[in-house]
């Protein structure tokens, strides 16, 4: 009996994105969440102190983004699937 072996196919973009050493998540500001829930995302799921969570809610707010979090793809990916599913607005670069 044969094993059929399923192949996961990356584009090209992907596979560059991985040999990249360091990604950024970027907290995006948008029309729908609150200050209160952003900070509450920052520091249940990225660990940031209240201040710091206030500080990058007002960049956000005034700047219209912010460099939330850097590094592997992977990891930068997990917390944007999170991020999102909480309502936030993120994106990676």
């Amino acid at each position: 009996m044969g094993t059929q072996v399923q192949e996961e196919t990356l584009t090209l973009e992907e596979v560059l994105a991985g040999l990249k050493q360091s990604h950024r998540l970027i907290l995006w500001n948008d029309p729908v969440n609150t200050f209160d829930h952003v900070i509450h995302c920052l520091i249940k799921y990225l660990d940031y102190s209240e201040q710091q969570a206030e500080m990058i809610a007002w960049t956000v707010h005034t700047d219209g983004k912010c460099t939330i979090l850097e590094g592997s793809f992977t990891e930068i990916e997990v917390y944007r699937k999170i991020l999102q599913q909480e309502g936030l607005t993120v994106s990676t670069d």
